[in-house]
């Protein structure tokens, strides 16, 4: 219900780009299609509530790397809670600035395009741990 919080620097970042969709059931219904892109807007990220992450970019690198934080910022919430801790809160001001630096810098007109350094880097890993993979 909580969606993702706002617990550490990787949710933040993800925060600024992320939308939620309610669970439909099984996603057969054409009109769940337009109500997926409007929930999406302008987001790189949807949680599909009861479902799962949908990540979208414009490269398949891009989408992948979004797709791995949102996957990382999730873990980390989740671990966090099952620890039964308590969160050191991050104040209100400082979550608003960086999401908000975090949108900037993670858009077109951004300083850095997301999956252009690390798309590579991850296909030189995998052709090292899986040179078959390809074939």
């Amino acid at each position: 219900k909580q969606g993702l919080l706002p617990l550490t620097q990787h949710a933040l970042a993800v925060i600024a780009v992320t939308g939620y969709h309610d669970y439909e059931g099984i996603a057969t219904d054409p009109g769940e299609r337009e109500r997926i892109v409007r929930d999406l807007g302008d987001n790189r990220v949807l949680i599909l509530r009861n479902h799962g992450l949908l990540t979208v970019g414009r490269s398949v690198a891009e989408a992948f790397v979004w797709m791995y934080r949102a996957e990382r910022a999730c873990r980390m919430q989740l671990a966090f809670q099952q620890s039964g801790a308590e969160p050191a809160e991050i104040p209100q001001e400082v979550q608003r600035v960086t999401i908000e630096r975090n949108r900037i810098a993670n858009s077109p007109e951004g300083h850095r395009p997301i999956g252009r350094k690390e798309w590579p880097a991850l296909l030189r890993k995998l052709d090292r741990v899986n040179p078959g993979y390809a074939s």
